[in-house]
């Protein structure tokens, strides 16, 4: 498996396999990523709340906006620096 960036689309798979029921091999098969890119993940996009299968719950648009809020931060630090 290569290193790759989950998209929005991989994402909100991941979200319906995990609401599923799916565990974190199933979904990490699925997207052909790591099973710690689905742990990182998880911790990502957690809702703080506990989901149907009581497991944490997981928010695919929550981790992406994350997502979008570290790239804005190294970008705002990167220019700082310079």
């Amino acid at each position: 498996m290569g290193k790759r960036h989950l998209t929005l689309k991989d994402r909100v798979e991941l979200e319906e396999l995990y609401n599923k029921g799916r565990c974190v091999e199933e979904i990490a098969a699925k997207l052909k990523v790591h099973r710690s890119t689905v742990y990182n993940e998880l911790k990502r996009g957690d809702t703080g709340e506990m989901d149907s299968n009581g497991r944490i719950g997981y928010s695919a648009e929550l981790a992406q906006q994350e997502i979008i809020n570290n790239y804005r931060r190294r970008r705002t630090a990167r220019a700082a620096s310079e």
